[in-house]
């Protein structure tokens, strides 16, 4: 479905993000692990178009996302929840979650049913539609975060950083709702900086160390990896 092949990004002389490359393959769950710095926030930005790449390639199925405009690609079923949410403080929860599907164009009966899905999987939000999302708590707007991105209904999902500055039990709930996303149908691309868990519900993964793919390979086999155990898992 996503074909990264060797990438290259700058930011002016510093070279981020050195030839990786990645596959995330129909209906898998791929995570990318790293340390704080290593490229993996980098390397969404440049697929989603935020962050314009040197040299590479970047396939979603036959459209090369790099000549694609990036306002066009939740359209192709692309959603990105990007790290610190990015939630419309001054919006209430319901005009957050219409705003995900703005650019579809979807008629009245497909947004009821969108929203039907995102409440009864984040009730929580249902309770709090009225209340404007700059006063939720932090695991509330990472829901909501959530919320908007599915309700494009996306293919693929991207997904940085969910669990940052959650509490145990909110990381716990969200890791419950990426599963869930996958059980429906939606295939995820996962940045986690919490390798247990995120090696924990993939089907692959990607170590990412300073812009370079290291290791990479089923995620069972990587939890019993003792490079990674050593250098990701503390043990």
């Amino acid at each position: 479905m996503l074909s990264i092949k060797d990438l290259h990004v700058s930011y002016g002389a510093i070279h981020a993000i050195h030839g990786v490359s990645l596959e995330v393959n129909d209906g898998e769950i791929v995570t990318l692990i790293g340390a704080n710095g290593a490229g993996k926030t980098t390397i969404l930005h440049t697929v989603t178009g935020l962050k314009i790449a040197n040299s590479g390639t970047i396939s979603y199925g036959d459209l090369d996302l790099r000549a694609t405009d990036a306002s066009k690609l939740i359209k192709y079923g692309i959603s990105h929840v990007p790290e610190g949410r990015h939630i419309f403080p001054d919006m209430t929860v319901l005009e957050n979650l219409e705003m995900g599907a703005y650019s579809t164009k979807k008629n009245r009966r497909e947004l009821e049913k969108n929203f039907t899905l995102v409440f009864e999987r984040f009730p929580r939000l249902k309770e709090r539609y009225k209340q404007l999302a700059g006063t939720l708590s932090g695991g509330e707007q990472q829901m909501l975060a959530m919320g908007r991105a599915l309700m494009a209904d996306p293919k693929i999902l991207l997904l940085d950083e969910p669990s940052m500055g959650l509490s145990p039990i909110l990381v716990k709930e969200i890791f419950s709702i990426i599963r869930y996303c996958h059980e429906i149908g939606i295939t995820i691309l996962l940045v986690e900086q919490n390798a247990k868990m995120a090696l924990g519900i993939a089907d692959r993964a990607y170590v990412l160390e300073t812009g370079n793919i290291t290791i990479s390979g089923k995620a069972k086999e990587l939890l019993e990896d003792d490079r990674v155990r050593k250098a990701y898992l503390g043990q």
